[in-house]
């Protein structure tokens, strides 16, 4: 299992950007089944894996901010009774490994046999930095150390392709958890060599693209610690912010192609599935924010790929899923009996046939009774307040128009509706959240830090 974090769509294999270069992730979605319309069940790292590694959505346990790894069992009840996807795995004989950034922190202490660490935050770090520099954020961006083997993304992959090339008793479970392209956008000069800066497309940006959204959307989507589009433009960053973030994103390509390859050249090439997910997407421009933490489609849409083992048939599903759905897919493809306590939704059958009937939809939680229904074709958003955001992705792939007023849409807003949440426990007093001042509050309301 390789983990990306902060990854969005600017992958080759899914077109997000014409100047990204991913050889080894395309290499990988060529061999298996490429999800293009997949959803983090939160637009936030912690929220978002510990809502995949239990099984269960945010909404069932509270969890809506970060948490310690620790304490995710603390959050209610419902998260006290869950097994942790790598436990369930252990349970049944398998053998679990893990290195990098899996839960939020690291892992779960038990949550698996061997862990081979993770460094500290997001570094390393210049001693001063380059472009950016604002409390309660790591953003900032330039090439940053000299080599490769200086970055702890390199030491991850290397220790998942060494416990790759040892003998295994027994069927095993890894994951490699990547910490670019995480803020800060600091990787070897030659990445950023990749993508000259002066060459690059820019994303599709309209300065008064929120004059259509509810009080509550701007509040929420508000982080004063990130740069604005607006600022990037005036002060002439715009195309260095997204040279840095492609070049981010092409270093961990690299990292993934180690861990690809030692698979390819071990003896369990032909026996072991691989999925590879990001824990939610970013903005990189659009609706003037460098950030996730939304609940629009650049902060929701995330790749995810599952090769089989045995397979090399590109497939690609267009069909909503949700990064939830990874516990009950993986336990079916491994051939272990369910977990009736998970959530989400099997997709193996997707992975028979990618175009298979489906009437899921993937819903994104950020805070309490907030959601984000995706389809193939609509985005609908709702807020606790009740105000609403409706977009038609056939021909408003920007979400530049929001048609929740438009009163033609009222049967397609009623429909959207039934895959809201029906339980939105109340914000887990074990979940904080390190963002705006909206959902500061509701954390010290819930007895949190």
């Amino acid at each position: 299992m390789l983990i990306v974090d902060d990854l969005n769509d600017w992958v080759g294999a899914m077109g997000g950007h014409p100047n990204a270069k991913t050889p080894n992730i395309d290499k990988l979605a060529d061999q298996g089944t490429l999800f293009t319309n997949a959803h983090a069940p939160a637009p936030l790292c912690g929220p978002s894996r510990a809502s995949i590694m239990t099984g269960l959505a945010p909404s069932t346990t509270g969890i809506y901010g970060h948490i310690e790894d620790n304490n995710i069992r603390k959050a209610n009840d419902k998260a006290a009774h869950s097994v942790f996807l790598s436990e369930y795995f252990k349970q049944h004989g398998y053998y679990t490994a893990a290195v990098g950034k899996v839960f939020h922190q690291s892992v779960a202490d038990g949550s698996f046999d061997d862990f081979g660490g993770r460094v500290k935050l997001f570094g390393p770090y210049p001693e001063k930095n380059f472009k950016w520099d604002q409390p309660k954020t790591s953003t900032d961006w330039g090439p940053f150390p000299e080599r490769d083997d200086q970055m702890p993304d390199f030491d991850s992959a290397h220790w998942i392709a060494n416990k790759l090339k040892q003998q295994h008793d027994k069927p095993f479970f890894m994951a490699c958890g990547f910490l670019r392209p995480h803020v800060p956008w600091h990787v070897p000069q030659k990445w950023f060599d990749m993508h000259p800066a002066k060459d690059l497309y820019l994303p599709p940006y309209m300065s008064e693209d929120l004059s259509d959204v509810p009080e509550i959307a701007r509040i929420i989507s508000d982080h004063p610690m990130m740069p604005t589009t607006q600022w990037a433009l005036e002060n002439g960053e715009y195309r260095n912010i997204v040279q840095a973030y492609l070049a981010s994103v092409s270093f961990v390509d690299s990292c993934v192609g180690i861990v690809l390859d030692a698979l390819e050249n071990s003896e369990y090439a032909n026996n072991t599935a691989v999925v590879l997910w990001g824990d939610h997407g970013y903005h990189l421009g659009e609706k003037d924010k460098f950030a996730k933490m939304t609940l629009w489609e650049r902060a929701t849409r995330t790749p995810l790929i599952i090769k089989p083992p045995k397979s090399s048939e590109k497939q690609v599903s267009n069909k909503p899923v949700s990064l939830l759905d990874l516990y009950p897919t993986l336990v079916k493809m491994c051939g272990l009996p369910e977990n009736p306590d998970t959530e989400g939704k099997d997709l193996t059958p997707l992975l028979h046939n990618p175009n298979a009937p489906w009437q899921h939809a993937a819903v994104t939680t950020y805070g309490e009774n907030n959601h984000a229904v995706k389809t193939e074709r609509y985005r609908y958003i709702r807020y606790e307040d009740g105000s609403e955001e409706l977009y038609d992705h056939q021909i408003d792939k920007e979400e530049w128009r929001n048609l929740a007023g438009d009163p033609a849409y009222a049967q397609v807003k009623q429909q959207l509706a039934q895959h809201l949440p029906r339980v939105n426990e109340k914000w887990s007093s074990q979940s904080q959240y390190r963002g705006n001042d909206y959902f500061t509050t509701k954390t010290e309301q819930a007895g949190g830090n």
